[in-house]
């Protein structure tokens, strides 16, 4: 209709399209969103590429040698502790592979709670995953872990644990394979076959770990022998790189090791011991001791001409392989480590001294008083006499206190003392033990008015039991005395025998000298009447001739700082036989109860050792008897 009003139906048609029209953005507004969106994207490409670029070009190393690093491992490779043997080769220490149980806690408590979650138709969790690898290991540990431990260490606080060291390598397979969350490391123990045979020589290794200066793969030496030689016997670790599993460095990827750098085994140590005679010395002392009700004792059996010993005992010493033994008075070789007044048996200094210089002969006869005054002390026999005529060998074969410094003043302080140093007392005797010691001796410059009237009767200076013996492996030598040693040789992995370097040899006296005193002091074991009986005929042995020496050195009592009344040094040194010197034996009782019935003498022990070396070295009998000698003279 024209120039009229629209009808209603096409009013409300015109009113739908506009609004259709109002609602439709304008081509302007649509292109601009375009853009925009398509500018973040291009915005995202250029990040993520120059993010590539950074990684590839400038990240690329860094990040392969991290990924590298996250699946390989270093793992060293432990070397062989060397053996010790005794001359025989009879094994004393030697080692055995082993494997060290551990486990990450952390790691294993993901992997048995992802393990659960995994696996829900099995109802398992980490509690029962736990019970059941604690069941499945202590069954194959019996006697080294129980359930219960292993639940306690499996709940610890911390990320790591051992569980259980010592471990056979078959069963740590086992074990490894059921729960491959529980790693291993290739280890040694130590194996000391005689227990506490010799263990105050051989000492004890272990597995370290406290020390930052040793290596944690590897048993080192803690004590004796094994810790003084500790770097000859380790020898040196090699070492690996191979991929491992995920989580447990400990296990493997087959075929992936490389760079291997083997490990080199440690040396052997060949000892002069005989661990028969070790052990019989060990166990006549040891009885020795508690008969005689003494604080302890010590003893060594030594080659007359070699200086060699072959055995060496405490009368109570550690088992290296129980833990519970590890006390420091018992790992304390007190055989070198311990010094002691020796008393009279050190009087043959004073005898091989006055003899050498030619001042007397074994039968000159001295007027002994049976007390001395020297400077402000008075010097007593150990028993009271008139004055009598002693023979210079009665004077030691009766161990006269009066007569012995009679003869010291003639020889004087200073050729004494040179006698002395000759015998190596003060002195290292370089026999290898840890905690060795020198011994004392006075200095000269330090001497008071009444010195000189203790040293010679063995009071005043200390020695110890190796260093007591060796005086007499010289008079036993023709007058030479040979540095005691305990190493006989090394022998490298290849079989390679390293001899030990010759010990050093001092001519203490002339060989006739020598053979005189060694002569003289058979008469110590002498039986007799009328007074001419020796200190000692407890310690001679039918078929041989016994040349030896008694001593009692006065211990001083800590309560009183002075010299005790009742505790005392028994010390006894013989040489067998005196015609044809094999052995020299050297005995120290600490202590003993000298109250008891028959009074204390180390000459019963001697005798028992010595009966033994005579049989097991088949030593051939003396020519005949020793020759009876007067000691009293009318």
């Amino acid at each position: 209709m024209a120039g009229g009003r629209p009808s209603a139906q096409r009013r409300r048609s015109y009113a739908a399209q506009a609004r259709r029209v109002a609602g439709r953005p304008s081509v302007a507004t649509g292109k601009g969103r375009y853009v925009a969106v398509r500018m973040v994207l291009v915005g995202v490409l250029v990040v993520a590429a120059l993010k590539l670029v950074e990684v590839q070009g400038f990240q690329a190393a860094a990040l392969s040698a991290k990924a590298e690093n996250q699946r390989t491992t270093t793992i060293t490779v432990p070397a062989q502790r060397g053996s010790i043997v005794d001359r025989n080769r009879a094994k004393l220490a030697f080692s055995v592979e082993t494997r060290a149980l551990s486990v990450n806690l952390r790691a294993m408590r993901k992997s048995w709670t992802d393990y659960a979650q995994q696996n829900p138709s099995k109802g398992q969790n980490f509690e029962t995953r736990a019970a059941s690898a604690a069941k499945f290991i202590a069954a194959r540990l019996p006697g080294k872990l129980t359930e219960r431990q292993l639940l306690a260490d499996f709940h610890k606080n911390q990320d790591f644990t051992y569980l259980a060291t010592g471990v056979e390598p078959s069963v740590a397979d086992q074990i490894t394979a059921e729960y491959p969350e529980i790693g291993m490391e290739v280890r040694a123990d130590r194996e000391y076959p005689g227990g506490s045979l010799a263990s105050n020589v051989v000492g004890l290794a272990n597995w370290r770990t406290d020390d930052p200066d040793v290596s944690k793969h590897s048993l080192h030496g803690i004590d004796g022998l094994e810790l003084t030689f500790d770097d000859d016997l380790a020898g040196t670790p090699g070492q690996k790189i191979a991929d491992t599993a995920q989580g447990n460095d400990s296990v493997v990827i087959p075929g992936t090791e490389r760079d291997v750098r083997p490990a080199t085994a440690g040396d052997d140590l060949v000892l002069t011991l005989d661990s028969d005679v070790q052990y019989v010395l060990q166990s006549q002392l040891a009885a020795y001791v508690a008969k005689s009700h003494a604080k302890g004792g010590q003893a060594v059996v030594m080659d007359a001409k070699t200086g060699e010993i072959y055995a060496l005992a405490d009368d109570r010493t550690f088992d290296p392989n129980d833990s519970h033994t590890y006390t420091d008075d018992l790992m304390n070789d007190k055989a070198v480590s311990i010094p002691f007044e020796p008393g009279s048996v050190s009087k043959v200094v004073t005898a091989t001294a006055v003899l050498d210089a030619g001042l007397v002969t074994p039968d000159s006869v001295l007027k002994v008083p049976d007390s001395i005054p020297v400077a402000d002390r008075v010097v007593h026999d150990a028993w009271e006499h008139d004055v009598q005529n002693y023979s210079v060998t009665g004077v030691f074969a009766k161990s006269s206190n009066v007569g012995t410094l009679l003869l010291a003043q003639r020889v004087g302080a200073d050729r004494w003392m040179s006698m002395l140093e000759k015998f190596g007392i003060g002195q290292s005797s370089g026999l290898g033990l840890p905690g060795e010691s020198r011994g004392y001796v006075p200095a000269r410059d330090r001497w008071s008015a009444s010195t000189f009237g203790n040293l010679p009767i063995g009071q005043g200076l200390s020695m110890t039991v190796v260093q007591m013996a060796g005086m007499y492996q010289a008079i036993a030598n023709n007058g030479l005395r040979v540095q005691p040693s305990i190493i006989k040789e090394e022998v490298k992995p290849d079989g390679t025998v390293l001899p030990r370097p010759k010990p050093k040899t001092v001519q203490v006296v002339s060989p006739a000298t020598a053979e005189t005193v060694r002569n003289m002091l058979r008469a110590v074991t002498q039986k007799g009447k009328s007074g001419n009986s020796g200190t000692a005929p407890s310690a001679a042995l039918e078929g041989y001739q016994i040349s030896g020496k008694t001593g009692t050195g006065q211990q001083v009592d800590p309560a009183t700082g002075a010299y005790s009344a009742t505790l005392a040094n028994i010390t006894f040194a013989g040489i067998l036989p005196a015609d044809n010197p094999r052995f020299v034996v050297g005995i120290r009782l600490d202590a003993p109860d000298t109250t008891l019935p028959a009074g204390v003498s180390a000459g019963p022990l001697f005798h028992d050792i010595a009966s033994y070396l005579a049989q097991r070295y088949q030593i051939p009998l003396s020519d005949g008897p020793a020759p009876f000698v007067p000691l009293v003279l009318p």
